[in-house]
């Protein structure tokens, strides 16, 4: 999709369920924060720092029907070791039922004082190589209006940044090794 003139233009909740919809064959995620505050994971989030209970939801299912078809779906998250208690939470809640379900999750661990070389810090979708949408959120994690990115060159960049960050990442059943059934470091 060609806007002439335009940069980036912000996307809809209808139009961005389009975009999984729509997607041919691969679909990429970055994922850069520690904290994300997204609603529907709010009572599963808070049951988990509780005593520990990991509940499924109906997003869960959608979730695995989406990854689990013909089309390629994996993500990278830079996580900042110690893990936060969110991130701990999306692990055991998210990632590895998304991993079961088909999506190819990889973990991308940095220190609080290093940043991987050419990874940017922001969040984005990248549907079959050619549609970029910036993942925009609030400081606390809060998303706000997803943007899609009309100029070729940073789609292009998306590409490349893709690239390497899967290649200094590691499959998240590796990672997980490292820690107990909560994501606590062993």
């Amino acid at each position: 999709m060609t806007l002439t003139g335009v940069r980036s233009r912000p996307v809809g909740g209808d139009e961005f369920d389009r975009f999984f919809e729509d997607c041919r064959y691969t679909a990429f995620r970055l994922e850069t924060l520690q904290v994300y505050d997204v609603g529907y994971e709010k009572e599963a989030f808070r049951r988990f720092l509780e005593d520990g209970e990991v509940i499924t939801s109906e997003s869960h299912d959608a979730w695995a029907r989406l990854v689990g078809g013909s089309r390629r779906f994996s993500r990278v998250h830079v996580v900042v070791e110690p893990l936060t208690d969110y991130l701990r939470f999306e692990s055991v809640w998210g990632y590895r039922s998304s991993v079961q379900a088909g999506e190819e999750v990889n973990i991308l661990p940095v220190t609080e004082d290093t940043w991987p070389e050419g990874i940017p810090r922001h969040d984005y979708w990248l549907f079959d190589s050619e549609r970029l949408v910036r993942m925009n959120y609030a400081p606390d994690g809060t998303m706000l209006a997803p943007e899609l990115v009309c100029d070729p060159q940073e789609i292009v960049r998306a590409n490349a940044v893709r690239d390497r960050a899967l290649q200094q990442a590691v499959p998240f059943r590796e990672y997980e090794k490292r820690f107990d059934a909560d994501m606590h470091p062993l």
